[in-house]
């Protein structure tokens, strides 16, 4: 029996059967097959090797594409499993997903992994690619394939199978070579495709990320379709290193992370306090320029409302509870309860609507000791928050206002970003009905303001919809920060309304939105992104005085009282030391400005700005220089 393929130029073919991706492809493309790695069968990714039962339509997967370029690094995952257990025997292997970056998979073994094992284990991969042994893929009755596994003594392949919905009868196995893996697929054609990999860092993780269950060992990796590509990323690992804000947040005296004080918990120096109230300010003056009303509440909240918020039950797990008087109570891991609240506190018309209530609350979040990382990820952190509600009719313009607030943000840090709208999550809470009106609201308002987005399927939040910011730093890399979610739940659990001109009851909309996020995380992205080069509005120290002997300290002092006199964030450094050695210091600090004081300084009531990349701007008016100052901060350069 014939079936037809329709393939990317809207050609037609027929052909019989049971024909595999690959051979309808070479007849369509000519005996060649395009840089595809894989295709897509009616939308479904499957290998090139798949055969084609009916009638389909056939879209390419490229090598060069993100998905083609996760299929490609999957596949290296599967390969680095094999030399993994050839160089190392006795190994085992639990799961190899590719991820964002690159790929990983997690082994138990008796001895530690290290880098140093990396060349073993890359040399025994270049042999397994030279090879160029076909990725087969076999389906098996559930319980022969634990049969198999067993055999092989791989427990955790076992343990993934026995754990799979009942009505799943089959599951799919890879075989390269001599090595065989569980795997749903797809992957590349063959090991010989793969042309440039690299193993880059080893670190534990437990199985499946439970705590409680045995700790393995994580080797990381990436891989691209070709060495260039792959040689540019690793210069921005190097570069990434050099811009790390843990290292950087310690060589600038920004802030520490101590354990004595606990895991997650940010203590913030002078100069790291200093960066934080200057993005702080200017986030409160921009949020008052828009409408807001700064609102703040407490802490602690009792658990009877967080259950009436069904945080308890959908997120209970990430909260930390105390008792007080014999009564429960939640520390707060968001803030929108004592909104609610203080929207509640009183009758409201239509003609007060919307209401826009920002805070910068201070939220506790039970994360994992494995998932901390410096700024980034804290247990607890400061958000700049807001809830807006508003009538149905307002959705739009909130959200588009939104929308405007976070690319005018941006574009003042100096950051481009993408967006994604994340739909409906299993676990979530509220009606079909209310989950598509919420969504509607959203897609329009972006449809509305031409803004070009992803969706991204079950990612958004348990109670709401969401658009998703993700910004990109100097080194392209991806960052979640702001995010507005639709939320027609919580109003209706919180019994919110408003009097509608019509003398009724009606049920406002609420949006949850922050523009920044979570204000550590987005210090740490700020570090990152300027490499600790703050422009000078933000710098915490915005020039140095750099005296040449001891004579000059008194007039140094001088200018140093009328710069701060005048609001410029000054730093003396007046030590007997060479001059050369004091301006290296200034630089490895990153301060925008030195001012060199000498005797010509001395003698002209002037100073000598030298900037951090050693540009000198000769002998200047002291006032001149402030006004120089302001101007740049006034114009956020």
């Amino acid at each position: 029996m014939d079936i037809k393929i329709l393939f990317p130029d809207s050609k037609e073919i027929s052909f019989p059967s049971g024909t595999t991706a690959a051979e309808a492809v070479k007849a369509w493309s000519g005996d060649t097959l395009p840089h595809w790695v894989a295709v897509k069968i009616n939308k479904q990714p499957v290998d090139l090797s798949y055969p084609i039962q009916g009638d389909a339509r056939v879209e390419g997967i490229d090598i060069a594409s993100t998905e083609g370029l996760s299929i490609l690094r999957h596949s290296i995952s599967h390969v680095m499993a094999q030399a993994v257990q050839d160089v190392f025997p006795g190994a085992k292997v639990s799961i190899g997903p590719s991820i964002e970056d690159g790929f990983y998979y997690d082994f138990e073994y008796k001895e530690p992994f290290t880098v140093d094992d990396f060349d073993k284990i890359e040399k025994r991969m270049k042999e397994i690619v030279a090879a160029d042994n076909p990725f087969i893929r076999e389906e098996l009755p559930r319980a022969s394939a634990v049969k198999l596994f067993e055999e092989r003594s791989e427990n955790y392949k076992v343990e993934l199978i026995n754990d799979l919905p009942e009505d799943i009868k089959v599951v799919s196995i890879y075989k390269q070579g001599g090595y065989i893996d569980l795997c749903r697929g797809p992957h590349i054609p063959s090991t010989g495709i793969i042309k440039a990999f690299k193993l880059l860092s080893v670190a534990g993780a437990y199985w499946r990320g439970n705590e409680k269950n045995q700790m393995l060992q994580r080797i990381y990796g990436t891989g691209f379709a070709n060495e260039n590509e792959l040689q540019d990323y690793l210069t921005l690992l190097e570069e990434a290193k050099k811009r790390d804000h843990r290292r950087l947040g310690r060589e600038l005296d920004l802030f520490q992370v101590n354990e004595e004080a606990g895991a997650g918990l940010i203590i913030f120096h002078p100069k790291g306090m200093m960066l934080r109230y200057l993005i702080e300010d200017w986030e409160k003056k921009e949020h008052l320029k828009r409408g807001y009303d700064m609102v703040m509440g407490p802490q602690i909240l009792k658990a009877d409302l967080w259950k009436k918020s069904g945080h308890f039950d959908h997120y209970r797990d990430n909260m930390y509870f105390t008792e007080v008087d014999e009564q429960d109570y939640g520390i707060k891991p968001m803030n929108c309860l004592s909104h609610m609240l203080i929207y509640k506190s009183k009758i409201r018309s239509y003609r007060d609507l919307p209401l826009r209530y920002f805070e910068l609350g201070t939220v506790h979040r039970h994360e994992k000791t494995g998932v901390l990382h410096g700024l980034l990820r804290v247990r607890q952190f400061t958000q700049d928050d807001a809830h807006i509600l508003c009538t149905p009719e307002q959705l739009n313009s909130e959200i588009i206002a939104i929308a405007d607030f976070v690319k005018y943000a941006m574009k003042i840090f100096g950051f481009e970003y993408e967006v994604e709208l994340s739909t409906r999550p299993e676990n979530s809470i509220g009606s079909d009905a209310d989950w598509e009106l919420a969504t509607s609201a959203l897609e329009n308002a972006l449809k509305d303001n031409n803004i070009s987005y992803e969706v991204n399927e079950g990612d958004g939040a348990f109670y709401g919809p969401k658009i998703d910011f993700k910004l990109k730093d100097v080194l392209k890399r991806k960052w979640q920060c702001a995010t507005i979610q639709c939320d027609f739940t919580l109003p209706e659990r919180f019994d919110l309304h408003y009097i509608g001109a019509d003398g009724e009851k009606h049920r406002p909309v609420m949006l949850h939105r922050v523009i920044l996020g979570s204000i550590e995380r987005f210090i740490g992205v700020l570090i990152e992104h300027y490499a600790g080069a703050f422009p000078v509005w933000l710098s915490p120290t915005q020039c140095i005085l750099l005296t040449v002997t001891d004579k000059h300290i008194p007039y140094a002092q001088t200018v140093h009282d009328r710069l701060i006199e005048a609001g410029i964030r000054s730093e003396r450094y007046f030590d007997n030391e060479k001059l050369g050695y004091k301006i290296r210091q200034a630089q490895m600090q990153k301060i925008p400005y030195m001012l060199v004081i000498g005797d010509k300084e001395v003698e002209a009531g002037t100073v000598a700005p030298r900037s951090r990349d050693g540009k000198n701007m000769g002998s200047i008016a002291v006032d001149e220089f402030i006004n120089m100052i302001k101007d740049q901060c006034e114009k956020k350069q």
